[in-house]
């Protein structure tokens, strides 16, 4: 297939294909909600049950656990079930949780409810950017596939709103409201989602050709369009590109079977290369910080100066807005710029702004009067820290394993990268406070600098572009001898200075 005929094809967004990523990405709105209404309820559960700082370190790093259980058991749930269905099964998973912890009379059912919103945080992150990325054209998948990062900024930002305005309720009620809201729209998306497509790939994969046609057409621009994806998605399945059936018999595994033995056992140069990549970016994204500063953001600007609650609660939902504005603007710029220089920059401004907030703490914590210059620039290098992330890291971080893996192994690639973002994010979130006591506040984000270094040199050297690739094209792209192709247009890609 020439890509270059399908992009002549592709206008445009397509807008069928927007509006069934927008739905699947409401899924990771829950889950952003729940993440950003956490960080300020935790001040009040604290109040409330009489918490220590442990008990809080488990409450916040114990969703991670679960949604690391949870990730490695998507990819097999949505290869079986389908991608439509795997999104409904998150969302139940979401309802549940959400009544248990609104409920919550001790810290023992609170910690059940995280535990089971946890399972449904590992099913959400890993099936929303598959199932965007399988529906979308190449011309459009970067901004369809971000669409899920995106939904998770917005719901991060509406949960540090619900902290500030909730925040005069009684304190037995405030906190289990915050929590147990998000239970309203985990009912809606369970309902809605069975209006939306199954994906076309997953359909072909059970042989389902008729039905895969039907949707490609809807979610392509033009016939020309569909019917050259519909071609490569056959081939890259093992099904004769020239079958005009509409059910065949299914290629052999497609309900996710021997997948594991070909991704970690018996994997190909390509496909290891692919898996390398997938559990680095995944790494990094948490590895160099970004949880400790969203969870932890209230403390961390107590640590500089900021004390009333109410100020402490608005400065959070400053990071929010800046976390959604940057986010939309790296959506508008994924397709446009390409991964590779996205990442590339982000990555250098999160050294820069590390490197600001730990200096700027370490003042704080050691001066003997206070220092306004201190606080405004851990402020400063606090909200440019979140910014730099979102243009980048944050979105290309799903966007790209998303995209990389050959159809049969996609989900379940994709699902390995979440496990380890997930074991990542947790051991982050669990951690953080211990190693802020034991190296200081501002030590702590020496360290994140020092590993953001090291993400970006791993950046450099082991992601290729693919940027307008199809995805049927990728196994190419990783093979050895379309690496120094991709590391030379890597290199044109890359940012000045």
């Amino acid at each position: 297939m020439d890509s270059k005929e399908e992009g002549k094809n592709q206008t445009g967004i397509n807008k069928y294909a927007c509006a069934c990523a927008a739905v699947a990405s409401m899924i990771s709105i829950i889950f952003g909600y729940d993440t950003g209404v956490m960080s300020g309820a935790m001040l009040f559960i604290k109040e409330d049950l009489k918490v220590n700082d442990t008990q809080v370190s488990v409450l916040a790093g114990i969703l991670n656990v679960c949604a690391l259980v949870g990730s490695l058991a998507a990819g097999r749930t949505s290869d079986f079930l389908g991608r439509r269905y795997t999104i409904v099964l998150a969302s139940i998973m979401f309802l549940v949780g959400s009544v248990l912890m609104g409920y919550a009379p001790n810290y023992a059912v609170l910690l059940t409810g995280r535990c089971t919103a946890g399972i449904g945080v590992g099913y959400a992150l890993m099936i929303a950017p598959v199932y965007s990325a399988e529906i979308s054209s190449p011309k459009s998948r970067g901004f369809l596939t971000s669409l899920p990062e995106l939904g998770i900024s917005t719901g991060i930002l509406s949960g540090y709103l619900a902290n500030y305005f909730m925040a005069e309720l009684p304190l037995k009620l405030g906190w289990r409201l915050m929590l147990g809201i998000a239970a309203v729209p985990s009912l809606g998306l369970a309902i809605g989602i069975l209006k939306m497509p199954e994906s076309p790939r997953w359909l072909v994969m059970q042989g389902r050709l008729g039905d895969a046609e039907k949707i490609l057409l809807r979610v392509s621009n033009t016939r020309e369009e569909a019917e050259i994806r519909y071609r490569d998605i056959k081939i890259a399945a093992g099904i004769d590109e020239d079958c005009n059936e509409d059910v065949v018999k299914p290629p052999s595994n497609t309900h996710g079977g021997g997948v594991w033995k070909e991704l970690l056992l018996r994997p190909t140069p390509a496909v290891r290369w692919m898996l390398l990549a997938t559990i680095g970016i995944h790494f990094f994204e948490h590895a160099t910080g970004i949880e400790a500063v969203m969870l932890f953001s209230p403390r961390i600007l107590k640590k500089a100066g900021v004390t009333s609650k109410d100020k402490l609660l608005l400065a959070t939902v400053g990071v929010g807005i800046t976390k959604l504005t940057f986010m939309a603007l790296s959506t508008l710029l994924i397709d446009r710029v390409g991964r590779r220089p996205l990442l590339l920059t982000s990555t250098t401004g999160m050294i820069v702004a590390l490197t600001g907030l730990g200096f700027g703490l370490t003042m704080v914590e050691h001066a003997k009067e206070r220092l306004f210059w201190a606080l405004n620039l851990s402020l400063v290098a606090t909200y440019t820290f979140v910014a730099f992330f979102n243009i980048g890291v944050a979105p290309v971080t799903w966007v790209y394993p998303a995209e990389i893996f050959p159809l049969k192994l996609r989900a379940q690639g994709a699902s390995i990268g979440v496990a380890v973002n997930r074991g990542t994010n947790a051991a982050i979130s669990i951690s953080f406070i211990p190693i802020y006591k034991a190296i200081t506040i501002g030590g702590a984000f020496f360290m994140f600098a020092g590993i953001s270094v090291v993400a970006w040199i791993f950046f450099y050297f082991l992601l290729p572009e693919t940027k307008g690739k199809p995805l049927e094209e990728m196994e190419m792209l990783f093979t050895r001898g379309g690496r120094s192709k991709s590391k030379n247009a890597g290199i044109e890609a890359q940012p000045v200075g």
